[in-house]
């Protein structure tokens, strides 16, 4: 399991570059400075949950317990809810279509990362 949170770790950071650098030099013209900030914000917390990743990744293997999994798990969920209704919401905005309901998601997103930093630190404390 480990491997499988290091190397979605580094994809996911690769990803963020990506998006960031996307953001940073072609978005720029097509959003509006708030909508901008909504993407830059769903980079930033991508990016800083794949640390979180790649650090459960790291202790799975020598603190093998459900919680340390459960982080990783909860962390990828965090992404794919928090970030991917960030990037959608963004697109949706650009696009003028009438899916702004599409933000009731991030809230989830937000408490998957919540928990998976909980199941983190609970599989260190089980762990000694």
């Amino acid at each position: 399991m480990h491997k499988i949170y290091l190397k979605t770790a580094a994809l996911l950071g690769a990803l963020s570059v990506l998006l960031g650098a996307f953001a940073a030099h072609g978005l720029k013209q097509l959003l509006t400075a708030d909508t901008l900030q909504v993407f830059e914000t769903a980079v930033r917390y991508q990016f800083y949950h794949v640390f979180g990743l790649l650090a459960a990744g790291i202790l799975y293997k020598d603190f093998t317990n459900k919680f340390i999994r459960w982080a990783g798990l909860f962390f990828i969920t965090g992404i794919i809810l928090f970030c991917g209704s960030l990037y959608l919401l963004c697109y949706v905005k650009q696009q003028a279509l009438p899916l702004n309901w599409i933000g009731a998601i991030t809230p989830f997103g937000g408490g998957a990362f919540i928990v998976g930093w909980f199941c983190l630190f609970a599989g260190l404390n089980k762990a000694g």
